[in-house]
C-alpha cells in the first residue's frame, strides 16, 4: 500500500493499481519525462490493487479528456484517479474516515478532500505527482515533508466564521472567480453572501423564500453570474433565484467600511423539473436536472443548447473538459460559434456518462451499485469476483484484467449474499426477502425456479464440498438445507428442511466433511453461545436433524467460525469472540483445547478464512485472513497470542460487510456495505513474515505485553508468587534440602492467577487446565502435570481480559444488578449482592464472596468509603 493506508494518522501518499509510474498525471501532461520525486510507495501486507465503485453523492471531476480520458472520484476513504482508457487507477490515500466532500481548482491540479468522523483531516492534494498536503481538526495547514508546496508550514486559516444557530447547516458553498474575497453558501432553503472586509471579518446576507412572493422550491446550488454584478441559485421548482449586488465589489481595502447589500430581484422560470446542478462555463450558464438534461443559456438566460439522453438518471456533477470544441449556435439570428467542452456527467444512481458535445453521443463510462454492497464471493478455479448489492444489481469481473464481464438486475430483493459451489458451476444467491437463487455461474441464468422458505433476508449461504447440500441461515435465527436430487434423469435442487436453531443472531454456518467418511458436515453458530450440528444423512423432507448443541462460551459472545489448518495430529476449528479471544475446539468432542489473544484493532474479528496457499509461499507457513468492523488484516498460524504476528488497516471506515479470497490466495476482496463500493488488495506476505521477526522470538513478545516488561515489578512480583508455590508444595517450614525447580503443579495455577490480580471464573480455570494437561496428549498418549514460568507467562496473557477490567465495566454490572433509591442511584444492599455471588451462577465460597465483595466495593469506593459500608 502506498503511504498513509495504515491506521491512524497515516503519512499521505499515492498508490498506483498497475506499471511503476508512481505520478498520476505526470506522465500526461510531460509526455516524455516521467515525474521525479513523486510519493514514495512503502510495502504493505495488502496493497491496494484496485477500487470497484465511487460515492455517486459526491462529484466526479474530468482530469483529462480526448486521447487521455483521466477522472478523479471519491471510493470510501480514497481518492481515485482512474486512467479510463488505459485501464489504470492511481490512489491517493491519507483519510481514515470516509471522504464526506471533494473540489478541484479551475486548472484540475489541486484537490482538496475533507472528512468527518475521528481525527477528521482536509488533505489538499497535487494530482500530478499525488503529493499532499495535511490539514488537520484545528485548522492548521502541515505541510508533507514529501511535498515540494512553496506554501508556509502552519499556515493559520485566514478566515474563520462561525455561523449563529439561525443558519442552517450548509451544504455547498462557491467562490467568485472573479474576486476571491467573496463567496457564497446554500442550505436547502437559505442562501448566504460572504464578503471578506478585513483579515479579521467577514461578512454575510440571509435570504430565504420568504423574500419571495411565489414558491421557489429547495435551493440546490448558486454561482456567481459571469458579469460579476449578480449571483444565481437553482431550485427544486425548476427556476433560478437572480440575486444584484450592490455596487461592484473591488479589492478589500477599497470596500467601504459597511458591507453592500444584496437583494433578489427576480426568479426564473426555466422549466418544470428540477435543478440539481448549476455552474458557468465560460460566458455559458449551465444547468442539470433530475431528468438527465444538461441546457446552456447565455448571460442573459437565453437557452443556447441542450443534451439529454433516455438513459440519464438525476445529474448529480458536470465536470467539463480542457479541451475547447467548436459547435454551431443554437440562437437564431447568431453568427458567432458556440464554444464548448466534452464533459463527464455523474448521476445520483451511480452512473457516469462521458458527453461528446461536437456528436452529442452519451458514452456509458460507468454503471455501479446505488446501494449497499454486502455480498461477494470468488470463483474457486478462475479469476472471477461476483458481487452483489441491495438495488438487486449482480455483477461479475474477472479481476486480474479488470474487466466487467457480465451482469443481472433482480427488480424483487436486494442481494444479501453470495457463494459458489466448490466446482464453479452454479453461483447461489440469498436476498433481503428470503429467497434464494441458484444460477448458472457464467450466464448468471436462473437454473430452476427461486425457492422462498426463509422468512426473512438471508444472510448466509454456502455450499457443501460435493456440491450436493446448500445451506443458508437469515436473520429470523433459522438455518434451511437445499439438496440437490435426481429427477427425471436429470440433477434439480429441491428444498430439504428448516429449522430455528438459535434464538439470537447466526454468526456462521460451515460446511466440513466427517473425518471417518466423505459425507458432509454442517454447523452454525450463533450469538447465543450455541454450536449447533445438523445430521445431513438423517434428515428427510421438512425434518432437519439436530445432532449436538454445544455451549462455547461462558460470557463472551462468538462472532465468526472457520476450520483450522491441520497442523498437528489433532484437527481443530477456530472461533473468534467479542472480547478479542480466539479459541480452538477438538473438532469432534468440541472441547475448547485452547485460548488465545487474538488481534486488538479496536473492535473484534467478524469474520475468518483461512488464506489458500500461494506458489511462492513458504510450504511451512500458513496464513488466516480476517475483516473487523472497519479494516482488513493478516493472521500467522499457528495462532500464540504474539501480536508482532498480526496485523489490519483500514479498508472500510463505514463497516466492512464481507470479503473474499481468490482461489490462488494472491487477492482479497472487501465489501465496504453502505459505502457501496468493494476493493481489491493484493496480499504480501513478506512484510508479515519481516514484522514478525522484528518483534522478536521465543517470549520476547510476551514479556513486552507485562507491565513494565522483562525488567518490570509486575515480573519480579510474578517470579515470587511462582517461587514461592514451589516453597509450598515442598513444605514451609521443612528442614530438607529444598529442589529447585522451574515448573508447579497445574492444580497451582488458579492460585497464582489470583494472587497477580486475574480472578478467572471456574470455567476458565477449567479450561486453562485442562489446555496445558492435554496439549502433548495426541502426539505422545500422555497428560502434562505441570507448567514451567514461560508457559506460565503465555497463559496468562491469552487468558486474561485482553482490555482490561474497567471501571465502567463494574459500574454497567452495578447498573444491571442494582435497583434505584428515593435520589434515582443505582444502589444495591450488601446481603443481596452477597446472596447473588453465591446463589447465582457459579456457586463461590463463602470467603472467596467476601473477598471479591471488599475488592469490588474498595475498587468503586475507595477504602475509606468501603469502611463506611461494613460500619453501617
Amino acid at each position: 500500500m502506498s503511504e498513509g493506508a495504515g491506521p491512524p494518522e497515516p503519512p499521505p501518499g499515492l498508490s498506483e493499481s498497475k506499471g511503476a509510474i508512481s505520478s498520476p498525471l505526470s506522465g500526461y501532461r510531460e509526455k516524455d519525462t516521467q515525474h521525479k520525486g513523486s510519493a514514495r510507495a512503502v510495502s504493505s501486507l495488502q496493497d491496494l490493487s484496485w477500487v470497484f465503485g465511487y460515492n455517486s453523492s459526491l462529484a466526479v471531476h474530468s482530469l483529462m479528456d480526448g486521447e487521455d480520458r483521466v477522472l478523479l472520484y471519491i471510493s470510501s476513504h480514497t481518492v481515485v484517479i482512474h486512467d479510463i482508457l488505459r485501464n489504470r487507477q492511481f490512489h491517493l490515500q491519507g483519510h481514515t474516515n470516509v471522504i464526506s466532500c471533494l473540489c478541484v481548482s479551475e486548472d484540475k491540479r489541486w484537490v482538496a478532500t475533507a472528512d468527518k468522523g475521528p481525527d477528521a483531516l482536509i488533505i489538499v492534494w497535487d494530482s500530478y505527482s499525488g503529493k499532499s498536503l495535511r490539514t488537520d481538526s484545528t485548522g492548521e495547514v502541515v505541510l508533507d515533508k514529501s511535498s515540494g508546496f512553496g506554501w508556509k508550514n502552519k499556515q493559520k486559516a485566514l478566515l474563520s466564521l462561525v455561523l449563529m444557530q439561525v443558519f442552517e447547516f450548509q451544504d455547498y458553498v462557491i467562490f467568485n472567480p472573479q474576486n476571491p474575497h467573496e463567496f457564497v453558501s446554500n442550505s436547502k432553503t437559505q442562501v448566504i453572501f460572504y464578503l471578506w472586509v478585513s483579515r479579521d471579518m467577514g461578512s454575510s446576507w440571509l435570504l430565504s423564500p420568504q423574500t419571495f412572493k411565489c414558491l421557489v422550491g429547495q435551493f440546490s446550488q448558486s454561482v456567481f453570474h459571469v458579469n460579476n454584478t449578480q449571483a444565481l441559485t437553482g431550485t427544486s421548482a425548476g427556476k433560478l433565484v437572480v440575486w444584484d449586488m450592490d455596487n461592484p465589489r473591488t479589492l478589500p481595502e477599497e470596500l467601504p467600511a459597511k458591507p453592500h447589500g444584496v437583494t433578489a430581484t427576480k426568479v426564473v422560470s426555466l422549466q418544470k423539473e428540477s435543478l440539481t446542478v448549476l455552474t458557468v462555463l465560460e460566458s455559458c450558464i449551465v444547468t442539470g436536472d433530475v431528468k438527465g438534461q444538461v441546457k446552456f443559456y447565455d448571460g442573459q438566460l437565453r437557452l443556447l443548447t441542450i443534451y439529454s439522453h433516455d438513459k440519464v438518471g438525476p445529474i448529480q456533477s458536470i465536470s467539463f473538459s480542457t479541451i475547447l470544441r467548436d459547435r454551431p449556435s443554437a440562437l437564431p439570428g447568431s453568427s458567432q460559434p458556440f464554444l464548448t467542452r466534452n464533459f463527464i456527467l455523474s448521476t445520483s444512481d451511480a452512473t457516469m456518462f462521458h458527453v461528446a458535445t461536437d456528436s452529442t453521443s452519451f458514452e456509458r463510462i460507468m454503471a455501479e451499485a446505488k446501494k449497499a454492497v454486502n455480498a461477494i464471493a470468488c470463483h474457486p478455479q478462475e479469476p472471477l469476483v461476483a458481487v452483489g448489492s441491495h438495488c438487486g444489481l449482480l455483477k461479475v469481473w474477472d479481476y486480474k484484467q479488470t474487466q466487467y464481464l457480465i451482469s443481472r438486475i433482480f427488480t424483487e430483493a436486494g442481494i444479501q449474499c453470495l457463494s459458489y459451489d466448490p466446482e464453479g458451476h452454479f453461483l447461489a444467491a440469498g436476498f433481503t426477502d428470503g429467497s434464494v437463487y441458484i444460477l448458472d455461474a457464467i450466464s448468471l441464468q436462473s437454473i430452476c425456479k427461486e425457492f422462498q422458505f426463509s422468512q426473512g433476508p438471508v444472510t448466509h449461504i454456502s455450499f457443501s464440498h460435493d456440491s450436493k447440500y446448500i445451506a443458508t441461515a437469515d436473520e429470523t435465527y433459522s438455518v434451511t438445507v437445499y439438496k440437490r436430487v435426481l429427477q427425471n434423469g436429470s440433477r434439480c435442487w429441491e428444498h430439504l428442511a428448516g429449522l430455528e436453531s438459535h434464538y439470537k443472531p447466526i454468526r456462521s454456518i460451515l460446511f466440513g466433511v466427517h473425518s471417518d467418511s466423505n459425507e458432509p458436515r454442517l454447523l452454525s453458530l450463533g450469538e447465543d453461545r450455541q454450536l449447533v450440528e445438523y445430521d445431513l444423512n438423517s434428515s428427510i423432507k421438512d425434518h432437519l436433524v439436530v445432532t449436538h448443541r454445544d455451549r462455547l462460551e461462558q460470557v463472551a459472545v462468538p462472532l465468526c467460525l472457520t476450520w483450522y489448518q491441520q497442523l498437528s495430529t489433532e484437527s481443530f476449528f477456530l472461533t473468534a469472540n467479542n472480547c478479542y479471544k480466539m479459541k480452538l475446539y477438538n473438532m469432534t468432542t468440541k472441547m475448547c483445547r485452547k485460548t488465545l489473544l487474538g488481534p486488538t484493532y479496536g473492535s473484534p474479528l467478524e469474520k475468518i478464512q483461512i488464506l489458500p496457499r500461494t506458489s511462492s509461499a513458504d510450504p511451512q507457513q500458513h496464513y488466516l485472513v480476517y475483516i473487523t468492523k472497519d479494516k482488513v488484516g493478516l493472521q500467522m498460524l499457528p495462532v500464540d497470542g504474539n501480536p508482532h504476528k498480526s496485523s489490519a488497516f483500514i479498508c472500510h471506515p463505514d463497516g466492512a460487510s464481507d470479503f473474499a479470497i481468490s482461489h490462488d490466495g494472491r487477492y482479497i476482496f472487501t465489501a465496504g456495505g453502505k459505502e457501496r463500493t468493494f476493493m481489491k488488495w493484493k496480499v504480501n506476505l513478506h512484510t508479515l513474515n519481516a514484522a514478525a521477526f522484528l518483534g522478536g522470538e521465543d517470549l520476547i513478545p510476551f514479556y513486552n505485553l507485562l507491565d513494565g516488561g522483562r525488567e518490570g515489578k509486575f515480573f519480579r512480583e510474578l517470579e515470587d508468587y511462582f517461587y514461592y508455590v514451589q516453597l509450598c508444595n515442598q513444605g514451609i517450614k521443612t528442614l530438607e534440602t529444598r529442589q529447585v525447580s522451574t515448573h508447579i503443579p497445574l492444580e497451582e495455577i488458579p492460585s497464582v492467577m489470583r494472587a497477580i490480580g486475574f480472578y478467572p471464573s471456574e470455567e476458565e480455570i477449567e479450561d486453562m487446565i485442562n489446555e496445558v494437561k492435554f496439549s502433548k496428549y495426541a502426539e505422545t498418549g500422555e497428560e502434562v502435570t505441570k507448567i514451567n514460568l514461560d508457559d506460565f507467562i503465555k497463559l496468562y496473557i491469552n487468558h486474561r481480559p485482553a482490555l482490561g477490567l474497567s471501571m465502567k465495566t463494574i459500574q454497567q454490572a452495578f447498573q444491571v444488578l442494582g435497583y434505584d433509591n428515593k435520589k434515582g442511584d443505582k444502589v444495591i444492599d450488601r446481603g443481596d449482592f452477597l446472596s447473588l455471588l453465591q446463589c447465582r451462577g457459579e456457586e463461590m465460597l463463602i470467603y472467596s464472596v467476601h473477598h471479591l465483595a471488599r475488592l469490588l466495593a474498595t475498587k468503586i469506593l475507595g477504602n475509606h468509603g468501603f469502611n463506611q459500608c461494613e460500619k453501617g
